[in-house]
């Protein structure tokens, strides 16, 4: 809550309880929407729902998309019949993502008490797939025919226009309804007033399918620099428009729901503080089961070469540090990869250059590493930890291990992305702990296979 908003929040609840509604409306109408949903969300749902039904509907409307959905559903409750003047002034994406979210019962009251333009509008959107395009746009917008001057355009803007998400694109379309081009309103307002549309059409246009995935217009979106962008169906025809504004909702979603899995955990369906105990526990604790049945692998590996280690306990001091360094510079590899993939930079057709590009990077790393590593071992074997007189034999062991396990680790988290998207799934799966759990098991292994073979004879 921004301190303009904590300032006035009990302003607002002395002037509901005292009945002041006029000068309350007057607050509201010069604050910034957000501002006044900040405010808002501090009152009682019922002083809220009073503040609702004073406010001009477009306020309304814009000050409620301000509230996620179980804030919105409990105002529903409170407005009543009033809920629907608040609800007409959303626009219809908006409205049918509310609808999608509410209780069933609430959803079929809220629809029948709508008028039948606004009802058909959100029955259309609600009839695409979830996280499908065709769920975020909106019908809003203003559509010319190519033949029309442009003080026809301009006319038809200025009568159609207050009620469109933006005006800065005009969409050109034909007899059939069809998108043929789209015009900026820059283009229409600098050309003579008697020359057609069509004598500024390039027929250079950038559509969405209304069955693509969102994330698709994520990506069309900040390709194209685009504040707006048209949804068509299989036909061509125009359907509605896609806003900067719902994409950058989408963007924070699909964000989210990566780092979430990055960090080994399940999506989260809802906020953090509002996820409840069970819920949170389900999320992380199945990820938390997998990976401890992936450790037990690390005890296998131990438990083979028990005499080795019982010989030479030295080599359980540096364990750690050998390890960790597979699994971080693995951890590094997948997280940059994921984020590649969520970005369009790379496919997964593009194994072949991904790992050049990453052998590459983890011989400079690892070589980096392991001369710090074997300075390590002879630094720490000086001051008695440990104690050996094959310090330097045990050093190299060291050094070689980890520029193999950095090696191997940065592989393993390049390519475990890539082999999932081919997969058909979430690459974000290929999450930190889960790379650093397979490093645990097979740095292990390489530090006591090398050490074997290098140590063999002196320590072993």
């Amino acid at each position: 809550m921004n301190p303009t908003a904590k300032l006035l929040e009990p302003e607002f609840r002395e002037l509901i309880e005292q009945g002041h509604y006029a000068q309350m409306r007057e607050i509201m109408h010069e604050l910034d929407h957000a501002d006044t949903a900040d405010i808002l969300k501090e009152l009682e749902p019922r002083q809220a729902a009073v503040a609702f039904r004073f406010m001009p509907r477009d306020d309304a409307a814009e000050v409620f998309s301000y509230f996620d959905a179980e804030e919105q559903e409990e105002l529903i409750r409170e407005l009543g019949d009033a809920a629907a003047r608040v609800v007409e002034g959303m626009g219809g994406d908006d409205i049918a993502r509310l609808l999608d979210e509410l209780p069933g019962e609430i959803s079929q009251r809220l629809v029948n008490s709508l008028s039948p333009e606004t009802r058909r509008q959100a029955q259309v959107i609600l009839g695409y797939p979830a996280r499908s395009v065709g769920r975020l746009m909106t019908p809003d917008y203003i559509r010319v025919k190519p033949e029309w001057t442009m003080s026809q355009a301009l006319e038809h803007v200025r009568q159609h226009g207050r009620d469109a998400e933006t005006v800065n694109v005009l969409y050109v379309t034909d007899a059939g309804g069809r998108l043929i081009d789209d015009v900026r309103l820059r283009q229409v307002l600098l050309a003579p007033p008697t020359a057609t549309i069509d004598s500024i059409m390039n027929d250079a246009f950038v559509a969405l399918r209304a069955t693509d995935p969102q994330e698709d217009a994520v990506r069309q979106m900040a390709r194209y620099d685009r504040t707006a962008l048209p949804v068509v169906d299989s036909r061509g025809v125009l359907l509605g428009i896609v806003t900067v504004d719902d994409i950058a909702d989408v963007a924070e979603a699909e964000a989210t729901e990566d780092i979430q899995k990055l960090g080994g955990v399940e999506a989260l369906e809802d906020t953090y503080t509002n996820t409840g105990h069970l819920e949170m526990f389900r999320k992380r604790g199945v990820w938390l089961g997998i990976l401890f049945v992936g450790q037990t692998i690390t005890i296998v590996v131990l438990g083979g070469f028990q005499d080795q280690l019982e010989k030479a306990a030295i080599l359980a001091i540096f364990l750690p540090l050998v390890i960790s360094c597979g699994g971080n510079s693995g951890s590094q590899a997948a997280t940059l990869v994921t984020r590649a993939l969520a970005l369009g930079e790379v496919g997964s057709k593009d194994w072949l250059t991904v790992v050049k590009r990453e052998v590459v990077t983890a011989l400079m790393l690892g070589s980096a590493l392991a001369m710090m590593a074997l300075i390590t071992v002879e630094v720490f074997s000086r001051i008695g930890h440990p104690t050996t007189p094959y310090a330097h034999r045990l050093g190299i062991a060291v050094a070689a291990t980890v520029l193999c396990v950095v090696l191997w680790g940065t592989i393993v988290g390049s390519l475990l992305p890539l082999f999932l998207k081919r997969m058909k799934l979430d690459p974000a799966t290929a999450s930190t702990p889960m790379v650093a759990t397979m490093m645990d098991a097979s740095g292990t292994l390489i530090y006591l296979g090398l050490a074997i073979l290098i140590l063999t004879g002196t320590i072993l």
